[in-house]
């Protein structure tokens, strides 16, 4: 029965080579508007920053309790810090970049072990990622079902997103042959300036059923909610970035059943 539960969690990494495209933004709304369509999530902050941790008030001093302990210690099962119904947290600090250096061989992918020991109760795990294809990165990966892309309403988000692609084809084809592409979702889009909706219309060209529906708006709203250790959703429930997370879930769980 166990066997059977655990197929249905779908293990997503959140990924951008490139810092500031909404990357953390995005794993924490998309949780939680997720969870307020009553999925269990569980968020592994995989980035030494620890702004997911950050973000949801569930830094920790204890070594014992981050993630880079049940890194170091995968048969231990792993305690999140439970954010509220429905999201919970495996925390990062600073100490999560010991991960990098000079582990012995044999040792390196370790996140998979980590998910098959809590996994199995939530419906979605999402992996918020560092900015660079560091040894953490590729754990993030080879450990996931599908990965999602947030891109930056920028010219040069294109580029870093085509970079971004051949990595991908990179890891599927030496690491997980079964890893895919859940979707690219437009972020930071101001529906005012004209740069946004080119760069929408591109990504539509090269990108297609690739692409999100869903964009996510520029607002204050969104770089305030950090700030008071609250998602979008418990911050400022009937704004626009509400809307486009709720929305952007909606979309998440259709292609899911869809591939499913």
């Amino acid at each position: 029965m166990m066997k059977l539960y655990r197929k249905m969690t779908i293990t997503i990494a959140v990924v951008n080579q490139k810092g500031g495209v909404g990357k953390t933004t995005t794993t924490v709304n998309l949780s939680s508007a997720l969870a307020s369509l009553g999925k269990n999530v569980l968020i592994i902050d995989l980035d030494p920053q620890g702004h997911s941790s950050e973000h949801l008030g569930a830094t920790r001093s204890e070594p014992d309790q981050d993630i880079l302990h049940f890194l170091q210690d995968p048969e231990r099962v792993a305690v999140p810090y439970i954010y509220k119904p429905g999201v919970s947290v495996l925390t990062a600090n600073l100490r999560l970049g010991q991960f990098n250096q000079g582990l012995p061989e044999g040792r390196q992918f370790q996140l998979k072990k980590v998910i098959d020991n809590v996994g199995a109760l939530y419906d979605y795990v999402f992996i918020d990622c560092q900015p660079s294809l560091s040894l953490l990165t590729l754990n993030a990966l080879t450990a996931s079902d599908k990965v999602l892309l947030p891109v930056q309403s920028e010219y040069l988000a294109l580029d870093g997103l085509s970079q971004l692609i051949v990595t991908f084809k990179e890891v599927k084809a030496k690491l997980h042959p079964k890893l895919s592409i859940l979707g690219i979702v437009l972020t930071m889009f101001d529906r005012r300036n004209r740069l946004s909706s080119e760069i929408q219309r591109e990504l539509e060209k090269n990108f297609g059923d690739d692409l999100f529906e869903t964009v996510i708006p520029r607002t204050v709203r969104l770089a305030e909610a950090p700030s008071f250790q609250k998602s979008i959703l418990e911050y400022a429930p009937d704004s626009e970035a509400t809307r486009a997370y709720t929305k952007l879930a909606k979309e998440v769980e259709k292609k899911i059943n869809l591939l499913s």
